[in-house]
C-alpha cells in the first residue's frame, strides 16, 4: 500500500485535472499488451469521458495486461446519452480461465469471449458474479455451459427470483480460496456497497485486487440499489489490504497511482454524500427537501446529474434506518 495524500487535497486535485484535458497517459500497455512500468510524473485526465481522454469509440473493447496472465477488458456502454467504460477481469492459467464481472447481453459477452479467445486457448472455466445486477448478469447465458458460476448469497438468491441463467453452481458467503493453475486467487466478499452481494477477487502474489462496481472511477456513485455508509466502509476495508493496484469495474483502468488516489476520491465523494444529506435528515427535514436544499458540488463526475437524485433518496433511507435489514 501506498501512503495516501490527505483527502481533501486530493479532491481538490482530482476536481483541477478533471477541469483541464490532455491526452490520457494510462495505457501504459505495449504493442504486445504487457504493461510497462508507470511514468514517474503520468498527464492523465481524471474523467470517465472517453472522448475527453482522447480515445475514439474504435479504440474499445480494449484489454489491458496487468500483469502476467491477469487482464482487463473494457467496453463501452451507453448510460442514457454518457458512454461509459465497463470493465471485466480476465485471468489466463493453465486450468483455466477465470472472468470477474459480467455483460450486459450475450452478445456483449460473445465480445468478451472473442477477445479472450485472441489470448488464449484455454476455456473460460470459472465466472465471478460480482453483483446481481442485469448490466453483470443479462450477458451469463453466453459463457461456456459448463463453467463455474460463483456469486454472493443475496445476488444468487436475487438471480433465482428472476430466472437468471445459468443458475449459480457456488455461494460465496466471505470468502473462496481457489488455486488454478498453480494461481492463487481470492474471491472476497468486503462487504455491501454497489450492492448487498458485491464480489471482489484478490490475487495476492501479484498484489492485484479488482473490485468490480465498488470502484467506479470518477463516475458519480450509483446508489439505486446501494449502501452507502456500508460502502464507505468496504472501500476503507479494501484499502487495508496489501494491494499494489485497484482494478475499477466502472470509468478506466488506471496506473496504479492514479487509480489508489481515484478509489479514495470515490470514498471521499460518498461521505460527502452522506454529509450533505445528513444536515436536512438531522433537522427533520423531508426527502424532498433533502432533495431540493443538498449541494454535492460532484458535477464534474460522470452520470452526476442522473444519479444525484437517487443518491441522496439512498442516503436518506440509510439515515433514518431503512437499509439495515436488506
Amino acid at each position: 500500500m501506498r501512503t495516501r495524500t490527505p483527502l481533501s487535497v486530493a479532491l481538490l486535485a482530482l476536481v483541477a485535472s478533471a477541469c483541464g484535458g490532455s491526452q490520457d497517459q494510462s495505457d501504459t500497455s505495449t504493442a504486445s499488451g504487457a504493461a510497462t512500468s508507470e511514468p514517474a510524473t503520468p498527464t492523465l485526465v481524471r474523467t470517465a469521458d472517453p472522448a475527453a481522454r482522447g480515445y475514439a469509440e474504435s479504440d474499445f473493447p480494449r484489454v489491458q495486461e496487468i500483469a502476467p496472465g491477469i487482464y482487463t477488458y473494457e467496453a463501452l456502454r451507453s448510460f442514457g446519452s454518457a458512454r461509459i467504460a465497463t470493465v471485466s477481469l480476465f485471468v489466463v492459467t493453465d486450468d483455466g480461465v477465470l472472468v470477474a464481472g459480467g455483460e450486459g447481453s450475450p452478445a456483449e459477452t460473445q465480445a468478451l469471449l472473442d477477445h479472450i479467445g485472441q489470448v488464449t486457448d484455454q476455456a473460460v472455466s470459472t465466472v465471478v458474479v460480482t453483483s446481481a445486477r442485469p448490466g453483470r448478469t443479462d450477458g451469463n447465458s453466453a459463457f461456456p455451459s459448463g463453467a463455474t458460476f460463483l456469486a454472493h448469497p443475496a445476488t444468487a438468491a436475487a438471480l433465482a427470483d428472476r430466472g437468471g441463467v445459468p443458475a449459480v453452481s457456488e455461494t460465496v458467503d466471505a470468502e473462496r480460496d481457489l488455486t488454478m493453475g498453480g494461481r492463487e486467487i481470492h474471491v472476497q466478499f468486503l462487504g455491501r456497497a454497489y450492492t448487498n452481494g458485491d464480489l471482489a477477487v484478490y490475487l495476492p502474489t501479484e498484489k492485484v485486487l479488482f473490485l468490480g462496481d465498488i470502484f467506479m472511477n470518477h463516475v458519480f456513485p450509483d446508489l439505486t440499489t446501494g449502501y452507502p455508509r456500508d460502502w464507505v466502509a468496504t472501500i476503507e476495508r479494501a484499502q487495508g489490504m496489501d494491494v499494489d493496484h485497484y482494478l475499477a469495474g466502472r470509468g478506466f483502468v488506471d496506473p496504479p497511482t492514479a487509480a489508489d488516489d481515484e478509489l479514495d476520491s470515490l470514498r471521499g465523494a460518498l461521505q460527502v454524500i452522506i454529509d450533505e444529506t445528513g444536515h436536512p435528515v438531522s433537522e427533520g427535514a423531508g426527502v424532498e427537501d433533502a432533495l431540493a436544499r443538498v449541494q454535492l458540488g460532484l458535477d464534474d463526475w460522470s452520470l452526476a446529474d442522473s444519479l444525484r437524485e437517487p443518491a441522496i433518496r439512498r442516503v436518506y433511507l440509510d439515515l433514518n434506518g431503512s437499509l439495515l435489514a436488506r
